[in-house]
């Protein structure tokens, strides 16, 4: 029997931009390894499973090398899918059981969905070793002189540059990169430079996930369950608007709270179709 798969632009108001996120809906349990190979087979840079349950929706992502733990633009793709199929009624929360415990998504009232996520913020101490730090900067063709502040999470890095052009301006050697880290996330408060609606953003970012098969994520929204509690201390406000600056590009409102980040986005269906394996 054919399985109903979705192409997804979230984080994005309009077609072909935002990050693209394939939303598969099963109609039962299905083992991972046919689940990894769909992900390849979809060349994005994630790949949602959700079948429903007796209380919410089971969901899990896959990238076109590995499953993930979380991942925040795919969640919103296919809670954008749901009450576009009308799975779920337009008023309704949607509730995912996921790797990374419960996450709710609720429709705004400006059309836009907001993920209720898990915080997930780097921790102050201890310090990333200088070398780790001198190679990702290298890895990225970051000046040393641009750094801010880095952290580290395990084998993901968050490093703050003075500006948002710089941030723009890095370029990935990606064989570079993966030698010594698996996520790296820069991030500068906003300039105003940026075009449209993104010139009213409070900071930007990118992120480089090489490893996992992502040179560059277009638009993470799990990015920002840590940039969220950063920014939000940082600067002294409850909200913020976030631009992820790469060639797709977009737009985030972010909210932190005790141990959990509202972020929130739009989503546009391209692709609607249906596999046959």
């Amino acid at each position: 029997m054919p399985i109903p798969i979705v192409l997804v632009d979230a984080f994005a108001s309009q077609p072909f931009g935002g990050n693209p996120a394939a939303v598969c809906l099963l109609d039962g349990p299905r083992d991972r390894g046919w689940m990894q190979a769909v992900a390849a087979e979809m060349a994005q840079s994630e790949t949602a499973f959700v079948r429903r349950l007796a209380d919410g929706w089971s969901l899990r992502w896959f990238t076109p090398l590995v499953e993930v733990g979380l991942c925040g633009h795919a969640t919103l793709a296919v809670a954008h899918v749901l009450w576009e199929r009308g799975s779920v009624a337009a008023g309704e929360p949607v509730r995912f059981e996921t790797a990374s415990g419960r996450i709710g998504a609720a429709r705004l009232a400006d059309g836009w969905i907001e993920l209720d996520l898990p915080a997930h913020p780097f921790p102050s101490d201890p310090r990333p070793a200088e070398a780790t730090v001198a190679s990702v900067l290298a890895g990225l063709s970051v000046a040393p002189a641009c750094l801010v502040e880095a952290r580290a999470r395990g084998d993901d890095l968050l490093l703050v540059l003075s500006d948002a052009a710089a941030v723009r301006a890095a370029r990935l050697d990606a064989r570079a990169l993966v030698a010594v880290a698996n996520e790296v996330t820069l991030t500068a408060p906003a300039d105003g430079r940026d075009a449209g609606p993104a010139a009213a953003a409070d900071i930007v970012s990118r992120v480089f996930v090489p490893r996992e098969g992502i040179d560059e994520d277009p638009v993470t929204g799990s990015a920002h369950a840590a940039l969220g509690p950063y920014w939000t201390a940082r600067l002294g406000r409850p909200g913020l608007l976030a631009y992820q600056a790469s060639r797709r590009g977009g737009l985030l409102r972010v909210r932190a709270a005790v141990d959990r980040v509202l972020v929130a986005g739009a989503a546009v269906t391209v692709l609607d179709g249906e596999l046959r394996v």
